[in-house]
């Protein structure tokens, strides 16, 4: 097999915002690896969507110590995709990691301890083959541990060279206003907050987005499509071999209600008008405040990446299309 060769206009057509108040621009499509790239998934579907990732300007992989399944496999798998081609542009790419959610047996396999986050990141960088991350997040705070021994740990672990920035994710605005004072106290600034937000989880709004555009801080969305609910899987109801059918992943058969699927098909009526598919408008949507850094799309197939990329052609809404939005939404 040829090696890997990236294409030479692949920063032609993708968009990159400056994260929070920090030197790093992000695109602002970057790609989670958090389904489809395990064991269970098959090597040479996930090498191409990840080289027709890059080669559409999408520099930035989104990992966690346990994704998969099997736990870890998706950072052993990304490790291949390196070696196999990708890593020769290395310097080009911004690769994240997380730890926080269960990994290993015993205590010292899950939540926020420095003994746990520690471990877990050399863990990754070995499955990977990565001297360092760009990105090494807290993947959930920890009720049991003093948020100063979670943020001295990512402290330190920047000051060793392994991560060359640190982030937080599923913080909410007050355990992140905290987080974020004991990291300025180390001098290592928080770089990103990743949280879940979508037309349909808009928990955020009110004081995290704020937060984190007063404290300079980036963020990146995950889940801008509910888990499959904002595309057009669910217009007629439950199809037998999504998500929600198998009730597997995270989303369940009773969150897909009668008045979820009512207003999906109407936001589904008004994307057409835009002439995009939902799926295009919710990525767009969410990406039409500047706050926004970038939203994170996973794919199961090329075709379904190159689908989710053609919400940049149309990222502008009137003032009338984001009412209806809200009426609907409402």
């Amino acid at each position: 097999m040829e090696m890997y060769k990236a294409n030479d206009n692949r920063y032609a057509d993708m968009a990159y915002r400056r994260c929070g108040r920090s030197g790093l621009l992000l695109p602002v499509i970057s790609l989670g690896l958090w389904h489809n790239f395990g064991s269970v998934d098959v090597f040479s579907n996930f090498i191409q969507i990840a080289y027709a990732a890059f080669d559409n300007g999408i520099t930035h992989f989104d990992l966690a110590n346990n994704y998969g399944p099997v736990y870890g496999s998706a950072e052993e798998n990304f490790g291949r995709i390196l070696k196999k081609g990708l890593g020769q542009y290395r310097d080009e790419l911004v690769i994240s990691t997380k730890a926080g959610y269960d990994m290993w047996p015993g205590p010292y396999g899950n939540w926020g301890s420095r003994k746990y986050l520690m471990a877990s990141l050399d863990q990754s960088l070995k499955r990977m083959g990565l001297e360092y991350v760009d990105i090494f997040y807290s993947h959930r705070p920890d009720p049991q541990t003093p948020v100063e021994e979670t943020m001295g740990a990512l402290a330190d672990i920047v000051r060793q060279g392994k991560a060359l920035y640190v982030g937080i994710s599923n913080y909410t605005a007050g355990q992140t206003e905290k987080a974020l004072a004991v990291l300025k106290e180390h001098r290592v600034p928080c770089l990103i907050h990743q949280a879940r937000y979508s037309m349909l989880d808009r928990r955020i709004e009110p004081d995290l987005l704020p937060l984190l555009k007063q404290e300079g801080v980036g963020m990146i969305a995950f889940s801008p499509l509910a888990q499959g609910m904002l595309t057009d899987k669910y217009l007629n109801g439950i199809p037998d071999n999504s998500r929600a059918a198998k009730s597997t992943g995270h989303l369940q058969r009773e969150q897909v209600t009668e008045e979820k699927i009512n207003k999906v098909r109407q936001l589904n009526d008004l994307a057409k008008q835009r002439g995009q598919t939902l799926a295009e408008m919710a990525i767009a949507w969410l990406l039409k405040d500047d706050r926004v850094t970038s939203v994170l799309v996973g794919a199961s197939s090329v075709a379904q990446l190159i689908d989710n990329l053609k919400a940049l052609q149309n990222t502008a809404f009137s003032a009338e299309e984001i009412q209806m939005i809200e009426n609907i939404l409402q």
